[in-house]
């Protein structure tokens, strides 16, 4: 009967211990710290190791060099200008969808009150335009 007992409470006591191991080992799986990707590179010292790794790898001749850059430097032109080009959509399709915001507001409030919601709307632009340029300024930080 002593051995049965012992045998049981040993039972118990590995349920038990590995519950906890994989308790600890999931809890830290979960809650690691994630790896940061870090500081992004340089594009001009990026751009120069391309074109090293190329010069060495391919074997480019001066000639082929030059032109390397030069393909760079347009593939680079050409994505600001397709980024200039998207944020200026978004910006267009934000700034539509907030309009239709303000008229169905407009419209749901008597018209009493729309002078009232008015001056909220200039007082809010006017505190957001202070908040960028504090920004700009380097005075406050994104959230």
């Amino acid at each position: 009967m002593a051995n049965t007992r012992l045998s049981a409470f040993l039972s118990l006591l590995l349920v038990f211990s590995s519950g906890a191991v994989v308790g600890v080992v999931g809890y830290r799986a979960f809650f690691a710290p994630k790896v940061a990707a870090g500081p992004r590179p340089d594009p001009e010292a990026r751009r120069k190791q391309l074109v090293d790794e190329m010069t060495k790898e391919v074997r480019l001749d001066e000639q082929q060099v030059v032109a390397l850059k030069q393909i760079y430097e347009e593939t680079k032109a050409s994505f600001d200008e397709a980024r200039t080009r998207q944020n200026a959509q978004l910006h267009s399709d934000g700034q539509a969808i907030h309009d239709q915001q303000v008229e169905k507001i407009k419209k749901m409030l008597r018209p009493d009150q729309v002078p009232l919601y008015d001056a909220l709307r200039t007082r809010r632009e006017a505190e957001r335009r202070k908040m960028m340029e504090q920004r700009h300024k380097g005075e406050i930080k994104k959230d």
